[in-house]
């Protein structure tokens, strides 16, 4: 193969790559706002909604921070053979368990877009196959609600045999217990306390 041949052929491969990764971008793309839309119509009309009944017809959805790929994050993962229970403080209601079943390792940029190596806990409730992980960032109770806001994370397989998962901070979304005193919600420990402000995922709710 000759040298311009061969640029030629590198050159129609990085256009595949970057093809593929933009078509990659505009899928999860696609599907950030698509699970927003399908929130925002829980919130308005589902009878499970959190959302006072008085409030949901002027009820116009959340707001939300613009979806950011620089906050969607491969984390390492470190499982615990042998978890700790742990129990959280919890708004409206009395204290719960969980067992703190994985540390997830990560980098997110902070201010001034330098990399900061963080870490969270990702805590499983007896019996259910759900990652929960609560967290408080330096958005919390400015831009965000003041209680933290939750990921959830519904992992393929054994845990034990996840070297890495994604963590994607688009989807943080903020508990019922913000919209309504009938619901309680578990605040983040203080492991799940990050040092940098994350612009991702749910705004604080401003329903009334």
């Amino acid at each position: 193969m000759t040298d311009d041949a061969a640029a030629d052929e590198s050159t129609r491969d990085g256009d595949e790559d970057a093809s593929g990764a933009d078509a990659r971008d505009d899928e999860w793309l696609a599907r950030i706002r698509e699970m927003r839309a399908e929130k925002n119509e829980f919130l308005a009309s589902d009878p499970q909604s959190p959302v006072d009944p008085a409030l949901r017809d002027d009820f116009d959805g959340l707001d939300y921070f613009d979806p950011d790929p620089a906050y969607r994050v491969e984390a390492a993962v470190e499982v615990h053979d042998d978890p700790d229970t742990v129990e959280l403080t919890v708004r409206n209601g009395t204290a719960e368990r969980f067992h703190r079943v994985a540390t997830f390792s990560f980098t997110l940029p902070n201010a001034e877009g330098e990399p900061v190596e963080e870490t969270l806990e990702a805590l499983r409730a007896e019996g259910s196959a759900t990652l929960f992980v609560p967290f408080r960032d330096k958005t919390t109770g400015q831009q965000t609600y003041d209680g933290g806001r939750y990921m959830d994370l519904h992992p393929d397989g054994d845990l034990a045999d996840i070297d890495a998962v994604t963590l994607d901070f688009n989807l943080a979304y903020t508990p019922f217990c913000a919209f309504a005193d009938a619901f309680a919600c578990p605040l983040p420990p203080t492991e799940n306390w990050l040092e940098v402000a994350i612009p991702a995922g749910e705004r604080g709710p401003e329903i009334a």
